[in-house]
């Protein structure tokens, strides 16, 4: 017998998208794969030479549970020089195998039966299991599409009751792409709950700038990790900030269920936040993807898609798909099987994300513009079309 708490988490619906487009790969279907939300760029080349030269050296071994000392301390010196956020302690880094278990053990450490975290709707698909998991409940706020789809404090403060204990903020945001501006951020660390704020795309940035909560409260965990910046998925490695008062309890969890994140990735983690080829290299890469947000925006407005606020951060355009469907999830599923396209349903961030669909521009232009001319000569020729914009 399964557990009802497992029985409750509900699929990854871009997984199962991802997971059929490489089915029909198998069977030689060529795929365009816009609905994943990874790098296309390989990992900088000082960082995976960082990662070799610790395997040489031997070390191969257990890390601090909090994660090695010199990744904490730079990690630390990051906040200060990038957010202006001077007071922080390396003890009050967490370093977890990505920021998945950061999020576990945060929420675990500060969730009881029945409480409550408010969510926006849409939003990230993983962040309501992780609440479902600890037998809490998620609460969800709808943001929407004319408000750049931001969180409206009044909206929250309105959804929440005795039992709220965290609100969850996350900016730039997945799947959106859009920035919560400074203000709003600002009311939100005033409304009294634990802010849980996921900074993982910061430095992926197109105009303007994303703040970091630290900069507004201490009353905040901040979750960031190495996977989106800087191209390492694969080494699964994040960190969480967090009060000192909770460093202890949280360690236990660490120490209990991950031990140490790997310490291959935290040596090489120490190069990516201070070789100046790294920096480079992620500007680089930052560039190439405002180029192709850039290019999607415009051919997707071209294609009848609705994009009324545009997204100035991660690699995601959340657009409104009302035009050609009602039904997200029979959508994304039809332009996989007729048009070869992976694109992912709105409706698996949330209700009410239905009739919206995320493209991914993390992929290289050359594939962007042949997945959108896919799709643009899939959907003339369906009875539906009517053309423009």
């Amino acid at each position: 017998m399964i557990c009802r708490r497992v029985q409750d988490i509900k699929s990854f619906i871009v997984m199962d998208v991802l997971e059929r487009a490489q089915e029909m790969e198998r069977a030689g279907e060529s795929v365009i794969h816009l609905e994943i939300g990874e790098p296309d760029f390989d990992t900088p080349e000082a960082i995976k030479a960082a990662a070799i030269e610790a395997l040489k050296r031997g070390e191969t071994r257990y890390t601090h549970s909090l994660g090695a000392p010199e990744l904490r301390e730079l990690i630390c010196r990051h906040y200060s020089e990038t957010y202006g956020v001077g007071n922080l302690e390396p003890e009050q880094v967490l370093v977890t195998s990505g920021t998945s278990p950061a999020f576990l053990v945060a929420m675990g450490s500060i969730l009881e039966c029945g409480d409550q975290v408010i969510l926006s709707d849409p939003g990230y698909a993983c962040y309501p299991n992780f609440v479902r998991f600890l037998e809490a409940d998620p609460v969800t706020v709808p943001v929407h599409e004319e408000d750049g789809f931001q969180y409206r404090p009044e909206s929250i403060r309105a959804a929440m009751t005795p039992r709220t204990r965290a609100i969850l903020v996350n900016s730039p945001s997945n799947p959106t792409g859009n920035i919560l501006d400074g203000d709003r951020m600002a009311e939100i660390a005033r409304l009294g709950p634990w802010v849980l704020s996921d900074e993982i795309y910061h430095g992926l940035v197109y105009e303007g700038r994303a703040r970091s909560m630290l900069e507004l409260t201490d009353r905040c965990l901040v979750f960031n990790g190495f996977s989106k910046l800087y191209a390492m998925t694969g080494w699964r490695l994040g960190y969480v900030i967090v009060p000192r008062e909770m460093v202890r309890p949280m360690q236990r969890l660490l120490q209990n269920f991950f031990i140490s994140a790997s310490s291959l990735a935290q040596a090489a983690a120490c190069v990516a936040l201070t070789d100046d080829s790294v920096r480079a290299d992620v500007e680089s890469m930052r560039r190439t993807y405002d180029a192709r947000r850039r290019y999607m925006l415009r051919r997707l407005r071209e294609i009848g898609f609705g994009i009324t606020v545009e997204p100035t951060g991660a690699f995601y355009v959340f657009a409104n798909a009302r035009r050609f469907t009602r039904d997200s999830y029979a959508f994304a599923f039809e332009i996989l099987e007729k048009a070869r396209v992976g694109i992912t349903p709105g409706v698996d961030f949330g209700p009410n994300g239905e009739g919206y669909v995320r493209f991914s521009y993390a992929n290289s232009l050359e594939s962007i513009t042949e997945g959108l001319d896919r799709i643009e000569d899939y959907l003339r020729s369906r009875p539906a079309w009517t053309g423009g914009s």
